[in-house]
């Protein structure tokens, strides 16, 4: 009886362990999902700046490959930076666990 009992505590816990991952393979799956959102965010609220700004005190003729240029720049520096905010949190991590 005894066996059986921890015949049925095993099964219990590697069911258990079966569905934390599950568990971890969907949160895995949102973290991306909400990392391309926000990337996405990021690419519409460069590209509304660099509308504003050159909308902003311009003549009515603005020439729209050098808006789509400002516009790519601009994308370029927040990615920029954003890669530079990921090194510094990398190093905090990686000094934290030395």
């Amino acid at each position: 009886q005894n066996e059986k009992e921890l015949q049925d505590v095993v099964k219990q816990q590697e069911e258990k362990m079966l569905q934390l991952i599950d568990k971890s393979g969907e949160v895995t799956r949102l973290k991306g999902e909400v990392s391309q959102l926000k990337r996405s965010l990021q690419r519409a609220e460069t590209e509304a700046k660099v509308l504003w700004e050159e909308m902003r005190g311009q003549e009515p003729k603005v020439d729209a490959a050098y808006v789509q240029e400002r516009v790519l720049l601009r994308q370029e520096v927040d990615k920029l930076r954003l890669l530079l905010l990921e090194k510094e949190d990398e190093n905090l991590l990686l000094s934290d666990k030395y």
